[in-house]
């Protein structure tokens, strides 16, 4: 697969606005960074990281086409909010069209934004990767990075916990796939404090 990284990246800055493509260049090495330290593999971090944003500059209509494809249902919270098509669909181009089909990989595009219980480590490597890029410049985006460098369950619960902040404050409906993530690290915590 990393042999078609340069191909990919030129695919990147073709598909993607410059700012979107350099925030992907930014999450592929965030994840890199996370994979070395939390033991998965660091060339499919990588190109997960490369191409978890792959169709979020794409048309609605071209997101549309790939939001249902992958076989999985889309929760409601996603299907109702054009933003979030990129995960799934952008899951499914990386599947149909480049030919990718390790289904870890396509996990880790699908649930980059809302997260979900049970995630593996590379699902939680990408969605917390995408949060800890050096680019972001979010509220407590600091806070969030040293936990991840520290303890990658820590970092993605300061994750979801930020997001579902965010979608209060906005009066936005909860996703329940990041509730429940939010929901099970939370519990994991409380367990091994009582330890």
């Amino acid at each position: 697969m990393i042999d078609r990284k340069e191909e990919l990246i030129a695919l990147l800055e073709q598909k993607l606005k410059p700012s979107r493509f350099r925030h992907s260049l930014n999450v592929a090495d965030a994840a890199l960074q996370l994979a070395e330290r939390n033991g998965v593999d660091p060339e499919k971090a990588y190109l997960a990281g490369l191409l978890h944003d792959i169709e979020k500059n794409a048309s609605p209509e071209e997101q549309q086409r790939y939001l249902y494809q992958l076989g999985a249902p889309v929760p409601d919270a996603v299907a109702r909010n054009p933003k979030l098509w990129h995960g799934p669909a952008g899951a499914c181009y990386v599947r149909d069209e480049l030919g990718m089909t390790d289904p870890e990989l396509l996990s880790a595009i699908q649930y980059h934004t809302i997260g979900k219980q049970d995630m593996t480590t590379l699902e939680k490597i990408i969605y917390t990767a995408d949060l800890i890029s050096v680019e972001r410049s979010y509220p407590d985006v600091e806070a969030v990075r040293a936990a991840a460098l520290q303890n990658l369950d820590e970092g993605t619960f300061l994750g979801a916990q930020f997001t579902l902040q965010k979608l209060l404050a906005l009066r936005q409906p909860l996703n329940h796939d990041t509730l429940a993530l939010y929901n099970q690290l939370a519990e994991q915590f409380l367990s091994e404090e009582h330890k």
